[in-house]
């Protein structure tokens, strides 16, 4: 699924978020799948039997602020671009809040890729989220800036 999401990000032009390669052959990403599936943190949406979206979420990823109180954090949040308008990233991010309030936890937290326009950013405060600190991961011969955003439950 994140190899047709960055396709359709490159599709779109929009290279600076995940670059150009599929997901799949990345081994540091395979091994963060695959360790999001282990923790027990991951779940999946269907339609007509057809995965088409899936939801991480556990601690806070290391490259972002701590926070200061608990918390419950969305590590992957991926949807199908064939499945564009369905609100399979909305249920998701429902059943994260579920699972926050489940857990007696009031703050949920995500982060996201905050180049290009800025898109990503407005999807997250669309689902009620806002802006906490931006941050910046190293990459190579530049930065991949991000955006922790917040919502109180």
């Amino acid at each position: 699924m994140l190899d047709r999401a960055t396709e359709w990000l490159v599709a779109q032009g929009r290279t600076d978020q995940w670059g150009t390669e599929p997901h799949s052959t990345n081994p540091r990403r395979v091994e963060q799948i695959t360790a999001f599936a282990e923790s027990g943190g991951l779940w999946i949406a269907e339609l007509g039997g057809r995965v088409v979206g899936a939801l991480a979420v556990g601690d806070a990823m290391p490259y972002v602020p701590p926070a200061t109180e608990p918390e419950l954090y969305v590590r992957l949040l991926v949807t199908d671009p064939s499945v564009r308008g369905q609100q399979v990233g909305s249920r998701l991010l429902d059943h994260s809040r579920v699972l926050a309030k489940d857990l007696g936890v009031g703050l949920l937290r995500v982060d996201c890729f905050a180049g290009g326009d800025g898109a990503l950013i407005r999807y997250y405060e669309g689902q009620g989220f806002t802006r906490a600190e931006p941050f910046a991961v190293p990459v190579k011969d530049s930065e991949w800036p991000g955006q922790v955003l917040i919502q109180r439950l």
